[in-house]
């Protein structure tokens, strides 16, 4: 639902394309803003764009005052893209919405309202008793997919959770006594541009033991996107000789436990400056899924990317808590009965009964992803 109107022939066509350039900039910066979303900030006068801005990373400053800055004097009168509301309250620096009205902004458009609720429409309605028009809800699907982390957190009180799976042709994601190799090179690189929108990854126990992985981003020139790296550990059975454990200071490095783990270990894993934290165990014993990212979330992190393990996979699906999940199915049958399937009883009823619903299919080489969304 939108009010106000820009000038020109067909005006939600140019709404349309300069919130598109917003929601461009915001998501460059996916993963390097946490605890603030990354949100896009465009400057339009007289058809020209005057002013660009995108939250810088660690959150500060917004996109809106660095647009602002940039445009100058040529903000009076113009025209204001903001791919989500404008903050309203008063944090580290003064709200958004002041910063807007003392440039002499005439119209705002955003594309969604912000659901924190510190700002939860107050942005729009300050906005509006300034005497500035405001439009809302253009590109709205977009954002709210960008944005999905922080609206998860705010509103859920956990991260948002995107799950990736690879698997053969017949549907293994590992085979007896071997490090099955599914995908290649290009589904590998997408994989890793993920990693670099995510503010952390995470792995289970058994997929850091097994794979030994860095959970880096090795993207030319975004080594330094690579994110928070997580292993749940319920019994913290994480070996020193992981390259998770030894390179611990100089990448982050977060251990999620349960409360009842040896001491003795959580020392250990502290003077290789990895980070352990413990939380409730569920009824097995386990780490309580639930609480694991409860407690993430109160950490700031809006975004996870979990690489572990058809275990943990059918764990989080069987928990409610996989918001997005990626299948990318290599060329190559494994043969045989012997596997792992990739797809366990509680993910396959998620996909099964429309609660993840297919909405992009892309050929990565001679691999093929397909992403799914939770449809409520």
């Amino acid at each position: 639902m939108t009010d106000g109107a820009t000038t020109g022939a067909d005006p939600r066509a140019d709404d349309i394309r300069y919130m598109r350039f917003a929601l461009a900039l915001g998501h460059r910066n996916l993963g390097r803003t946490w605890p603030n979303p990354s949100v896009g900030a465009v400057v339009v006068a007289d058809g020209l764009i005057v002013g660009q801005g995108v939250t810088a990373p660690g959150g500060r400053p917004h996109a809106e005052p660095t647009a602002l800055a940039m445009a100058g004097a040529a903000a009076r009168g113009a025209t204001l893209y903001v791919s989500l509301e404008p903050c309203s309250h008063h944090g580290r620096t003064p709200p958004c919405t002041d910063a807007i009205v003392a440039a002499g902004i005439a119209r705002v458009v955003t594309a969604l309202e912000d659901p924190d609720p510190r700002v939860a429409g107050q942005g729009h309605g300050l906005l509006r008793a300034a005497g500035l028009t405001v439009s809302t809800g253009i590109l709205a699907p977009e954002a709210a997919r960008d944005h999905r982390g922080h609206i998860t957190r705010v509103t859920k009180g956990r991260p948002s959770l995107h799950l990736k799976l690879a698997q053969t042709r017949d549907g293994f994601a590992g085979a007896p006594a071997e490090r099955l190799r599914i995908t290649g090179p290009i589904a590998d690189g997408a994989v890793h541009l993920w990693r670099a929108h995510a503010d952390a990854i995470l792995v289970g126990i058994g997929t850091a033991r097994a794979d030994d992985p860095a959970l880096t981003v090795r993207l030319p020139g975004l080594a330094d996107r690579s994110p928070l790296r997580i292993v749940l550990d319920s019994s913290l059975r994480i070996l020193p000789s992981t390259y998770l454990v030894r390179s611990a200071r100089d990448i982050p490095t977060l251990v999620v436990t349960t409360r009842r783990a040896p001491i003795h270990a959580k020392r250990m894993l502290a003077s290789f400056g990895v980070e352990v934290i413990g939380v409730d165990s569920d009824r097995t014993g386990r780490i309580d899924l639930a609480a694991a990212l409860q407690v993430l979330a109160e950490r700031g992190i809006t975004r996870v990317c979990c690489e572990g393990g058809p275990h943990l996979a059918d764990a989080l699906a069987a928990a409610d808590l996989v918001d997005v999940f990626t299948r990318i199915t290599g060329p190559n049958a494994l043969g045989g009965s012997g596997g792992l399937p990739a797809i366990g009883p509680a993910l396959a009823e998620r996909l099964a009964s429309g609660h993840l619903i297919p909405v992009e299919t892309r050929d990565l080489g001679p691999d093929r992803a397909v992403t799914f969304e939770r449809s409520v």
